[in-house]
Protein backbone atom coordinates (compact mmCIF):
# COMPACT_ATOMS: atom_id res chain seq x y z
CA UNK A 1 0.00 0.00 0.00
CA UNK A 2 2.86 2.21 1.11
CA UNK A 3 4.58 1.86 -2.58
CA UNK A 4 0.94 2.51 -4.53
CA UNK A 5 0.88 6.04 -2.45
CA UNK A 6 4.96 7.00 -3.10
CA UNK A 7 4.06 6.65 -6.70
CA UNK A 8 0.69 8.56 -6.56
CA UNK A 9 2.47 11.39 -5.42
CA UNK A 10 5.06 11.30 -7.32
CA UNK A 11 3.26 11.91 -10.64
CA UNK A 12 1.18 14.50 -9.17
CA UNK A 13 4.81 16.24 -8.39
CA UNK A 14 5.79 15.79 -11.70
CA UNK A 15 3.50 15.21 -14.54
CA UNK A 16 3.19 12.71 -17.33
CA UNK A 17 4.17 12.56 -20.90
CA UNK A 18 0.36 12.48 -21.67
CA UNK A 19 -0.91 15.01 -19.33
CA UNK A 20 1.58 17.51 -20.77
CA UNK A 21 0.90 16.56 -24.33
CA UNK A 22 -3.06 16.76 -23.78
CA UNK A 23 -3.26 19.90 -22.09
CA UNK A 24 -0.86 21.56 -25.16
CA UNK A 25 -3.92 19.50 -27.78
CA UNK A 26 -5.91 22.26 -28.31
CA UNK A 27 -3.25 24.75 -29.12
CA UNK A 28 -1.24 22.09 -31.34
CA UNK A 29 -4.38 21.79 -32.84
CA UNK A 30 -5.68 25.27 -33.82
CA UNK A 31 -1.77 25.87 -35.20
CA UNK A 32 -1.62 22.94 -37.16
CA UNK A 33 -4.80 23.24 -39.10
CA UNK A 34 -3.11 26.57 -40.12
CA UNK A 35 0.03 24.55 -41.30
CA UNK A 36 -1.52 21.40 -43.03
CA UNK A 37 -4.93 23.32 -44.32
CA UNK A 38 -7.45 21.16 -43.17
CA UNK A 39 -8.68 19.36 -39.73
CA UNK A 40 -8.00 15.99 -40.77
CA UNK A 41 -4.46 16.55 -42.05
CA UNK A 42 -4.11 18.66 -38.82
CA UNK A 43 -5.07 15.29 -37.09
CA UNK A 44 -2.89 13.28 -38.73
CA UNK A 45 0.46 15.88 -38.09
CA UNK A 46 -0.41 15.96 -34.41
CA UNK A 47 -0.43 12.22 -34.19
CA UNK A 48 2.45 11.78 -35.91
CA UNK A 49 4.08 14.70 -33.68
CA UNK A 50 2.74 12.93 -30.74
CA UNK A 51 4.33 9.68 -31.73
CA UNK A 52 7.44 11.11 -32.46
CA UNK A 53 7.88 12.91 -29.36
CA UNK A 54 6.62 9.71 -27.24
CA UNK A 55 9.82 8.05 -28.54
CA UNK A 56 11.77 10.39 -25.96
CA UNK A 57 9.33 11.57 -23.63
CA UNK A 58 12.38 12.19 -21.25
CA UNK A 59 13.62 15.55 -23.85
CA UNK A 60 9.85 16.80 -24.12
CA UNK A 61 9.27 16.92 -20.00
CA UNK A 62 12.83 18.38 -19.78
CA UNK A 63 12.29 21.00 -22.11
CA UNK A 64 11.79 24.27 -20.71
CA UNK A 65 8.58 25.56 -22.72
CA UNK A 66 7.16 22.25 -24.16
CA UNK A 67 4.78 24.03 -26.28
CA UNK A 68 7.81 25.48 -28.46
CA UNK A 69 9.37 22.16 -28.49
CA UNK A 70 5.61 20.40 -29.79
CA UNK A 71 5.17 22.99 -31.94
CA UNK A 72 8.43 22.41 -33.94
CA UNK A 73 8.08 18.55 -34.19
CA UNK A 74 4.79 19.69 -35.77
CA UNK A 75 5.89 22.07 -37.69
CA UNK A 76 8.58 19.37 -39.01
CA UNK A 77 5.68 16.86 -39.38
CA UNK A 78 3.77 19.54 -41.67
CA UNK A 79 6.67 19.89 -43.89
CA UNK A 80 7.40 16.48 -44.28
CA UNK A 81 3.88 15.59 -45.33
CA UNK A 82 3.59 18.75 -47.39
CA UNK A 83 6.93 17.55 -49.51
CA UNK A 84 5.23 13.97 -50.03
CA UNK A 85 2.15 15.66 -51.10
CA UNK A 86 4.06 17.55 -53.33
CA UNK A 87 5.26 14.58 -55.62
CA UNK A 88 1.92 13.43 -55.96
CA UNK A 89 -0.08 13.64 -58.95
CA UNK A 90 -1.92 17.51 -58.68
CA UNK A 91 -5.54 17.93 -59.60
CA UNK A 92 -7.64 20.95 -60.04
CA UNK A 93 -8.45 23.73 -57.69
CA UNK A 94 -11.46 24.22 -55.35
CA UNK A 95 -12.94 27.09 -56.75
CA UNK A 96 -16.73 26.19 -56.18
CA UNK A 97 -15.74 25.90 -52.58
CA UNK A 98 -13.28 29.09 -52.34
CA UNK A 99 -15.97 31.24 -53.96
CA UNK A 100 -19.09 30.10 -52.18
CA UNK A 101 -16.94 30.92 -48.55
CA UNK A 102 -15.54 33.86 -49.72
CA UNK A 103 -18.42 36.07 -49.96
CA UNK A 104 -21.61 34.16 -48.82
CA UNK A 105 -21.67 35.26 -44.82
CA UNK A 106 -24.51 37.47 -45.21
CA UNK A 107 -27.14 35.67 -44.14
CA UNK A 108 -30.70 36.90 -42.56
CA UNK A 109 -29.26 38.34 -39.21
CA UNK A 110 -25.90 39.13 -40.47
CA UNK A 111 -26.73 42.97 -41.84
CA UNK A 112 -27.75 44.07 -38.21
CA UNK A 113 -24.51 43.41 -36.98
CA UNK A 114 -26.20 40.02 -34.64
CA UNK A 115 -24.47 36.91 -33.82
CA UNK A 116 -24.14 35.12 -36.71
CA UNK A 117 -23.78 32.02 -35.78
CA UNK A 118 -19.86 31.54 -35.89
CA UNK A 119 -19.80 31.80 -39.48
CA UNK A 120 -17.81 35.19 -39.57
CA UNK A 121 -15.07 33.44 -37.05
CA UNK A 122 -14.84 30.63 -39.20
CA UNK A 123 -14.59 32.24 -42.48
CA UNK A 124 -11.75 34.29 -41.12
CA UNK A 125 -10.02 31.09 -40.01
CA UNK A 126 -10.69 29.25 -43.09
CA UNK A 127 -8.99 32.59 -44.76
CA UNK A 128 -5.99 32.74 -42.55
CA UNK A 129 -5.63 29.01 -43.11
CA UNK A 130 -5.87 28.99 -47.36
CA UNK A 131 -3.27 32.77 -46.55
CA UNK A 132 -0.38 30.68 -44.78
CA UNK A 133 -1.06 27.97 -47.47
CA UNK A 134 -0.14 30.09 -49.61
CA UNK A 135 3.56 30.72 -47.50
CA UNK A 136 6.53 28.28 -47.09
CA UNK A 137 6.56 26.36 -43.85
CA UNK A 138 8.96 28.15 -42.33
CA UNK A 139 7.51 31.44 -42.82
CA UNK A 140 4.23 30.18 -41.68
CA UNK A 141 5.54 28.81 -38.72
CA UNK A 142 7.42 31.93 -37.66
CA UNK A 143 4.49 34.16 -38.75
CA UNK A 144 2.37 31.40 -36.32
CA UNK A 145 5.04 32.39 -33.77
CA UNK A 146 5.58 35.60 -33.76
CA UNK A 147 2.19 37.22 -34.24
CA UNK A 148 -0.49 34.51 -33.29
CA UNK A 149 1.10 33.10 -30.07
CA UNK A 150 2.78 36.50 -29.28
CA UNK A 151 6.57 34.80 -29.12
CA UNK A 152 9.42 37.65 -30.18
CA UNK A 153 11.27 37.41 -33.13
CA UNK A 154 14.28 35.80 -30.45
CA UNK A 155 12.37 33.13 -29.06
CA UNK A 156 10.83 32.27 -32.71
CA UNK A 157 14.23 31.99 -33.79
CA UNK A 158 15.56 30.02 -30.86
CA UNK A 159 12.34 27.76 -31.41
CA UNK A 160 12.70 27.38 -35.54
CA UNK A 161 16.68 26.37 -34.86
CA UNK A 162 17.52 29.56 -37.24
CA UNK A 163 19.55 32.47 -36.29
CA UNK A 164 17.19 35.57 -35.53
CA UNK A 165 18.34 37.39 -39.04
CA UNK A 166 16.69 34.37 -40.53
CA UNK A 167 13.67 34.36 -38.66
CA UNK A 168 12.71 38.16 -39.26
CA UNK A 169 13.41 37.76 -42.86
CA UNK A 170 10.98 34.72 -43.55
CA UNK A 171 8.65 36.58 -41.28
CA UNK A 172 9.10 40.20 -43.49
CA UNK A 173 9.05 38.13 -46.21
CA UNK A 174 5.69 35.75 -45.46
CA UNK A 175 3.96 39.60 -44.34
CA UNK A 176 4.93 41.12 -47.48
CA UNK A 177 3.59 38.00 -49.28
CA UNK A 178 0.53 37.80 -47.51
CA UNK A 179 -0.29 41.28 -47.98
CA UNK A 180 0.43 41.22 -51.50
CA UNK A 181 -2.31 38.88 -51.89
CA UNK A 182 -4.57 40.41 -49.73
CA UNK A 183 -4.14 43.56 -52.23
CA UNK A 184 -4.59 41.21 -55.07
CA UNK A 185 -7.57 39.90 -53.53
CA UNK A 186 -9.03 43.28 -53.50
CA UNK A 187 -8.39 44.16 -56.91
CA UNK A 188 -9.89 40.80 -57.92
CA UNK A 189 -12.72 41.23 -55.97
CA UNK A 190 -13.61 45.20 -57.22
CA UNK A 191 -13.12 44.29 -60.89
CA UNK A 192 -15.99 41.82 -60.34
Amino acid sequence: MADATSSSASSAASPTFDEVFCGLLPRLYRRAVMLAGSRQSAEDVVHEAYLRLAARPQRFLAHPEPYAYAFTAVLSVARDAYRKDRRQVLVDGMDGVEDAGAGGGAGPGAAGGGWDGGVERRQAEIEAVRLLGKLSHRQAGIVILVDLDGYTIDQAAKIMKVHRGTAARHRARALDRLRAYLVESEHGQAGR
